[in-house]
């Protein structure tokens, strides 16, 4: 009887982690783009992703029908609080001085003051996002990562028909941040 218990827990955690793969296999990019458009750093996007994958192996079934939507939101909520507390490190480091790696970066590139600007620009914007209400910057996230109306309401828990109003809304609180706010 103890084999056929241990025959049945195996073939249970193979299936586990068999639909954990496919999760991980269709909904990495996407989580990796959405902590990206946050972080605009690939190797902090992939850091964030991995433990968004993490912890929802550890906490939830690979099944679920709101997986998606779970680990999209999720990318979101992470990348957010990695900016905020990159923001906070930077601050107390140096002022707002360049890293070495966007040194390092502008280097690289064909036309390096361009890249410099670049850098700073995602860095300014990286920083707004992180002032900006949760929500706000959690829809901004989820649509420029690369998310579809549908996929954003899903993710929120809201319906379709709000996510372009809140789109807005976020977008105005975001230009107000940046001091690009051209209605007053």
């Amino acid at each position: 009887m103890a084999t056929l218990v241990n025959r049945a827990v195996y073939a249970s955690r193979a299936a586990d982690e068999r639909a954990f793969e496919a999760l991980f296999a269709a909904e990495y990019g996407r989580v990796v783009a959405i902590a990206y458009r946050v972080l605009a750093d690939r190797q902090e996007a992939e850091d964030v992703a991995q433990e968004v994958f993490y912890d929802f192996h550890r906490r939830h079934p690979a099944d679920a029908p709101w997986a998606a939507a779970w680990l999209h939101k999720a990318a979101a909520h992470s990348a957010l609080n990695a900016a905020l507390r990159r923001a906070r490190r930077d601050r107390h480091a140096a002022g707002h001085v360049r890293t070495e790696a966007d040194r390092w970066q502008a280097r690289d590139e064909a036309d390096p003051q361009r890249a410099a600007e670049a850098s700073e620009q995602r860095r300014v914007v990286a920083e707004a996002l992180a002032r900006l209400p949760e929500r706000s910057a959690t829809v901004l996230s989820l649509r420029y990562g690369g998310l579809s109306y549908a996929e954003i309401a899903l993710a929120l828990g809201v319906g379709v028909n709000q996510v372009g109003t809140l789109l807005n809304r976020a977008e105005a609180a975001l230009r107000k941040e940046l001091g690009h706010d051209t209605r007053g």
